[in-house]
């Protein structure tokens, strides 16, 4: 059998969801909504909680020969559930040291609500602070570790 032509064969796909700059506006297909935090209202008083989540997925940018010295963004998509009708997200922090980051996502609920106990299903998007050349990282998300590489560029 003789084939004629040449087809090029398909790069690897990324899927959306590992993909930098990606975004699902919002409700998606398993119920999560996309959020960003909104300033507080000034007039409430609140209690402040770390934001609960199941999963992150780490996005770098794509690297190139270009950029690999200066290093590229990192995107995290953080995947939780508010566990009531009245909580959001307040605020997130990032530290940095080297290949660690310690963050903290906390959310806030209006002191002395009544709020039906209901599971919030979310997404939000978050950039880290910097910069990030080829290599391995460790994230701290309000006490868990999670691991993440910044790959070489292809060639």
């Amino acid at each position: 059998m003789v084939l004629a032509g040449c087809a090029a064969l398909p790069q690897s796909t990324v899927e959306p969801e590992e993909q930098f700059g990606h975004r699902v506006p919002g409700t998606t297909e398993d119920g999560r909504v996309t959020i960003s935090i909104n300033p507080p209202e000034d007039a409430v008083e609140y209690r402040f909680f770390d934001a609960l989540y199941e999963d992150v997925v780490f996005r770098p940018a794509p690297v190139s020969v270009d950029n690999q010295a200066d290093g590229v963004s990192v995107e995290v998509l953080v995947k939780g559930a508010f566990p009531d009708s009245c909580s959001e997200l307040h605020d997130v922090s990032q530290e940095r040291s080297g290949h660690i980051v310690t963050a903290t996502l906390i959310m806030r609920r209006p002191s002395g609500s009544v709020c039906a106990t209901v599971l919030r299903p979310y997404r939000f998007y978050m950039m880290l602070s910097g910069s990030y050349t080829p290599g391995a990282y460790t994230v701290t998300l309000n006490g868990r570790t999670h691991n993440f590489v910044v790959p070489e560029p292809r060639s």
